[in-house]
């Protein structure tokens, strides 16, 4: 929660002649731990609160947190050994299963994947804009990326105190952080979720004509790219969320959790691939991964 300055009652008029105390280096030193704690948002009454935020330009509004080297090391090895090895699986399995259902199953002339590509093809174009359009794409951007961390932290449990929302950045004040929490927004596609939910809630309501879900499909791409786009616009940015969790951890585990996003929206799209279908094709590339690793292992 941000810090309140008290107001200061200083008399109109003042004696020219009185002499002013001269600070001590004690007393220079007490004022700069004041002034710290201020521009880092965290009094010392309030340090209960994280202030997890999103930097579009280099503004040092708060103060990041270093991670320890055990931390660290241990990140290291959970990405190098166990998150590197599901994101070659996942992704190979990714590429054969469309690659199977845009040959043979002709997944490519269908409405759902045209009018999706055409949404991308629009949203690349727009992304290039510039002026006002820019500044539209980059409020909303960081209200989708605020928001998802909000939606995060309600999901487990915590609480929201604070929220600021601008082209230059924004930032959520809350009492719980964890991975999850901190790098949902570059894998969750907000406007694309919120999108899913307004038209299953329309569908419930009334009976929707057949137009309506070819421009669901045109706008799920629009959003869609949109989170692509920007998401890769804004981590080359010097992220907070991305160096307090580890840099090299965070980038495989957001590029782990969107290709997990891209598997669920193509058994969603297909007609004919199911989710145990994609399952029961990635745990034979697993095994198979595997098998190939333990016999490289085995020669030293």
């Amino acid at each position: 929660m941000p810090r309140t300055r008290n107001k200061l009652d200083i008399p109109r008029k003042r004696a020219r002649n009185v002499s002013r105390p001269q600070s001590t280096f004690i007393d220079q030193l007490r004022a700069a731990g004041v002034r710290a704690q201020i521009v880092a948002n965290q009094p010392s009454n309030s340090r209960s609160l994280r202030h997890i935020r999103a930097t579009l330009a280099q503004q040092e509004m708060f103060l990041d947190m270093e991670l320890g080297l055990g931390v660290r090391f241990l990140r290291w090895f959970v990405a190098l050994l166990l998150l590197l090895p599901l994101c070659l699986i996942t992704t190979y399995t990714l590429i054969g299963q469309f690659s199977h259902e845009a040959l043979h199953q002709r997944f490519w002339v269908t409405k759902e994947f045209w009018f999706f590509s055409v949404g991308s093809l629009i949203m690349c174009v727009l992304f290039k804009a510039g002026g006002w359009i820019r500044k539209a794409f980059l409020f909303l951007y960081v209200l989708g990326h605020e928001m998802t961390h909000a939606f995060f932290v309600f999901f487990h449990l915590g609480k929201v105190s604070d929220m600021r929302v601008s082209v230059n950045g924004g930032y959520i004040a809350t009492n719980k952080s964890n991975i999850l929490i901190s790098l949902s927004p570059y894998f969750f596609p907000f406007w694309s979720v919120s999108l899913i939910a307004f038209y299953g809630i329309l569908e419930l309501c009334v009976k929707l004509p057949e137009y309506a879900y070819t421009l669901f499909y045109g706008m799920l791409g629009i959003t869609w790219t949109f989170h692509l786009w920007w998401t890769l616009w804004m981590i080359p940015r010097d992220q907070p969320d991305l160096r307090e969790n580890d840099t090299f951890f965070s980038l495989v585990f957001i590029y782990l959790c969107n290709i997990i996003v891209l598997s669920v929206m193509l058994c969603a799209a297909s007609k004919s691939l199911t989710f145990g279908g994609f399952f029961a094709s990635w745990w034979v590339n697993a095994e198979h991964f595997l098998r190939i690793t333990a016999e490289w292992i085995a020669r030293f």
